[in-house]
């Protein structure tokens, strides 16, 4: 599907991030990049802590090395404590983000699969 604009991108990956279970994502308003927030499974919380890293700087880690796909962890960026999210740059090309998606979509729910046990809902 071929995207006329940034907005239309960005709209698409909202509705995208959206669809993913345990992440909720605000519509951008003028911006170049999302700020999901996202519940990880507990199993996935103490594997984290057990590779000394924030929660959601692992889940960046696993999504960059399983994907190639570069997402910033919100812990960068003075969240509230027990939140997680992470940054999406809407910045792939228009004739990319429909794959860009789909291999977010493939790699999460891969995740959530791995560490599912009880999720640890953000405040």
């Amino acid at each position: 599907m071929r995207r006329t604009n940034a907005t239309s991108s960005s709209v698409m990956l909202v509705k995208a991030f959206n669809n993913l279970e345990g992440v909720t994502c605000n519509e951008t308003e003028g911006a170049l990049y999302t700020f999901p927030s996202i519940s990880l499974p507990a199993k996935a919380v103490e594997a984290a802590k057990e590779a000394g890293m924030a929660p959601d700087a692992f889940y960046c880690m696993q999504m960059l090395d399983e994907t190639g796909i570069v997402v910033v962890p919100g812990s960068g960026f003075g969240q509230k404590a027990g939140t997680w999210h992470f940054r999406s740059t809407i910045l792939p090309p228009e004739e990319a983000v429909d794959e860009v998606i789909e291999n977010t979509a493939k790699f999460h729910a891969k995740f959530m699969d791995k560490y599912r046990e009880n999720i640890a809902r953000t405040a």
